[in-house]
């Protein structure tokens, strides 16, 4: 049996099965991921629990969909700062990390110093509020957006293949 080691844990074909499965259905009990890899329920249960106090499964949520509960527009924000060095990115951050609009920020290298992904009720919404609180934050140079049209792929499963 194939196994991979992160950290000082390792994986075993069983684990990757269980969390390919978990990443398509967090919903599914314990006795159906057991039927599906051909474990016990109770060797399931062990595994999970393992991999969640590894940190590997970080939590379980349910995914919601945007545009039915009436957040049919989403944008990608490009954000670029004044200054690079001082307090700027660290409070800049910090606005982010209670801005509930803001799915993901990351920061990057390249043309601007983030990347904001972010959904509105509607596209006055995503201009009075969101835009606008966002160059009031002091050390925003500048904000380039992008409107999504259309998704063509949006995932939350990470890709397993490297644990194989």
């Amino acid at each position: 049996m194939k196994t991979q080691k992160i950290d000082d844990l390792v994986l075993d074909k069983y684990d990757v099965a269980i969390l390919n499965a978990l990443q398509k259905d967090a919903t599914s009990t314990h006795q159906q991921l057991g039927e599906a890899i051909h474990l016990s329920p109770s060797q399931v249960s062990r595994r999970v629990a393992r991999l969640q106090t590894a940190g590997i499964i970080r939590c379980t949520v349910a995914l919601l969909d945007a545009a039915r509960i009436g957040l049919g527009v989403r944008a990608i924000i490009y954000v670029s700062l004044l200054r690079h060095g001082g307090d700027e990115g660290l409070a800049f951050e910090r606005e982010m990390a209670v801005f509930p609009e803001v799915l993901a920020c990351d920061a990057v290298a390249g043309e601007a110093d983030y990347i904001l992904h972010i959904v509105a009720a509607s596209l006055s919404d995503l201009s009075d509020s969101v835009l606008r609180r966002l160059t009031r934050i002091e050390g925003v140079n500048s904000i380039r957006s992008n409107i999504v049209l259309q998704s063509i792929k949006s995932s939350t499963e990470l890709p397993l293949t490297q644990l194989n």
